[in-house]
């Protein structure tokens, strides 16, 4: 009797060669759409934290614009005052103000009230605050980076004849001699290099 033998048949060289072909191509799709899935993931990400740092520059400026003090403060040269808020493009700060609210959680040996500038430069949107009022030259004020990509920043002001004035104190208006004066409302206008404009008005109480 004759037994027949049933041999196992392997891959054959072209074969491997195909399926490892197969098998690279596989790779470099899923590594594509990985590639593609993290980027998109990156720009999503990025966008939401640029717009939690709008939005904070945003509530920022309303609260400290929405709590305006009429307390002017002492110039630091001579014995003139500056008034409680100041505002016009030939200033250092485009706006300049005392505003209350001051939190003082630890109990320092300082008013509650707080003298805030606000000033745009090429890196940005800028918040300068001073530990007194009536600061002497010496004093320097802490700078907190507030909002980057700014292209501009512009205010507008609400007078006693409710009409939009472009700088403060008004030049045509009541006079003001002890610089105490303050607007109804100050509308915010910043144009980002991204977002493009977006403006806020901040209602002043009192």
């Amino acid at each position: 009797m004759t037994r027949r033998r049933t041999g196992q048949r392997g891959f054959t060289l072209m074969e491997l060669l195909v399926a490892i072909a197969i098998f690279a191509i596989m790779g470099a799709l899923a590594m594509s759409g990985y590639t593609k899935l993290q980027r998109q993931s990156e720009y999503a990400e990025q966008r939401l934290e640029r717009m939690r740092e709008v939005q904070r520059a945003v509530q920022t400026i309303a609260q400290d614009l929405g709590q305006l003090e009429p307390r002017p403060i002492r110039e630091p040269l001579g014995e003139t005052r500056l008034p409680a808020l100041l505002a016009g493009d030939s200033l250092e700060h485009g706006i300049e103000f005392t505003r209350a609210g001051w939190s003082n959680t630890a109990g320092l040996p300082r008013p509650t009230l707080q003298r805030v500038g606000y000033r745009l430069d090429q890196d940005g949107l800028w918040r300068d605050f001073w530990p007194v009022l009536d600061r002497t030259l010496a004093q320097q004020p802490r700078e907190q980076k507030l909002l980057g990509a700014v292209r501009s920043v512009r205010y507008r002001f609400m007078d006693e004849n409710r009409e939009w004035v472009e700088r403060w104190p008004t030049a045509g208006g009541a006079p003001d001699a002890d610089g105490r004066a303050l607007p109804a409302a100050v509308e915010v206008i910043l144009e980002l290099e991204d977002w493009g404009e977006i403006r806020r008005v901040i209602e002043v109480a009192g």
